[in-house]
Formats: structure tokens, sequence, C-alpha cells
């Protein structure tokens, strides 16, 4: 069974590099608009990273109502952006060294240290963003539909019946 990270880097390995190939069938195709290319391949990462990562953080508070029980997300994430970086450096040097020469490839050594760390970051900030914003989503709901906090229901709040003066 795979664990969790790993199970996201797996995941965000492909959309990468199926992301990072059709960049380069598109422009391929359309050198004119590679900008408008390059900016939405970029795109589609970041909003899976993103998605997936507020999914991770509504989860997250939906099981742990307390912040103080809240699962380590950030080093999920980093583990899972830092094992798509390499894997997805190393398969698209292969596919551009090997198959497609289009897809615009550097150096192995240049695809795994600076390619590696940019995809790394590239799926960790956001994700971590949008657990974040999931989890703060989350209680903000919790906090809506608990009556706990709510004084204007709470017994001691009532007023008190007036003495009788006599």
């Amino acid at each position: 069974m795979f664990s969790s990270w790993l199970l996201r880097g797996v995941v965000m390995t492909a959309v990468h590099v199926v992301a990072r190939v059709v960049l380069g069938l598109a422009i391929i195709h359309a050198p004119l608009h590679s900008t408008v290319w390059k900016t939405i391949a970029v795109a589609v990462v970041v909003l899976v990273s993103l998605l997936w990562g507020g999914i991770d953080g509504i989860a997250d508070a939906r099981a742990n109502p307390d912040p103080d029980d809240y699962e380590d997300l950030t080093v999920r994430w980093l583990k899972a952006g830092v094992f798509a970086g390499v894997v997805a450096g190393l398969i698209s040097w292969i596919l551009g060294s090997f198959v497609f020469a289009g897809i615009g490839q550097a150096s192995l050594w240049v695809e795994l240290i600076a390619g590696g760390s940019f995809t790394a970051l590239l799926i960790f900030v956001p994700a971590f963003v949008g657990a974040a914003v999931g989890r703060w989503l989350m209680r903000r709901d919790q906090r809506k539909n608990s009556h706990d906090d709510d004084w204007s229901v709470h017994p001691d709040a009532q007023p008190t019946e007036q003495i009788e003066r006599v």
C-alpha cells in the first residue's frame, strides 16, 4: 500500500510529465504561443496541487476537531513535491533524449537539481496554501455550527426573574 506522500508524489509526477509532454507538443505546433502554453502547463500543476491540498486540509480538520491534533500535512506534501520533482525531471530527461525531441530538456543534472527544485516548490507551496485554506474553511464551519460559544442560548445568559417586592 502506498503511503500518503508517495501516492501524492506519483500522481503529481504523472500530472507534471503529462503537462510537460503536452506543452512540448503544443509548442512544436504553435511556437508563437509558447508563453501561453507554458502558463497553462504551470497553472495545471499548481491547480491540481492546490485543490488536493485543500481536500487534505478539509479532511484533516473534519477528522481532528482540535487543531492541536492535526496531521503534519507540511511534511507529507514536501516529500511528495521532492519525489515528484526528481522523478519528473528524470522521466522528462529520458523522454526528451530518446522519445520526444521537442519537450525542451536540459542536461540530466540540471533537470534533477534545478528542475526538480522548481517542480517541488510548484507542488509544495500550492498544496500547503490549499491545506491551510481547507482547514480554515472547515474550522469556520465548525465554529458556525457550534452553540457552545453562543451566549445568547446559554442558560446563564437568560434574564433572571425580578425579585418580588414585599
